[in-house]
């Protein structure tokens, strides 16, 4: 699955994985505050997700119901590869977090459980 999504079609994806099905209407209301979309923007980006078949609709009673055709977790999983070939690799990344101090003690402890976990798979 090779699905690349705009920031904007994150936000969108992010309500219908968390709420799915909505309707235009919902969906228009859900994100107004955060981007003050119009339901035509919301219109155009549902068209927009369905040509990259990360959405599909279902006819209701009065209205379309959307649902997210991709999970959230390969989305996302697609997204981080993407990110780490553009930067270099998953070593840079972490090296510049830690070089520029970025790290708090909970990211620390968090990467150190995930790396533990990830040595007893080995």
């Amino acid at each position: 699955m090779k699905i690349d999504l705009s920031n904007s079609e994150w936000k969108l994806m992010n309500h219908l994985w968390q709420t799915a099905p909505m309707t235009i209407t919902e969906l228009t209301a859900a994100l107004k505050e955060d981007t003050s979309w119009s339901k035509n923007t919301v219109i155009t980006m549902l068209s927009r997700l369905e040509g990259k078949e990360a959405v599909r609709h279902e006819e209701g009673r009065r209205a379309k119901l959307y649902f997210p055709a991709v999970d959230r977790e390969d989305a996302i999983e697609v997204e981080t590869e993407t990110f780490l070939d553009k930067i270099g690799g998953l070593g840079l990344l972490m090296s510049a977090m830690v070089e520029k101090n970025a790290l708090t003690e909970n990211d620390i402890a968090e990467l150190s459980a995930i790396l533990e976990k990830a040595g007893g798979k080995l």
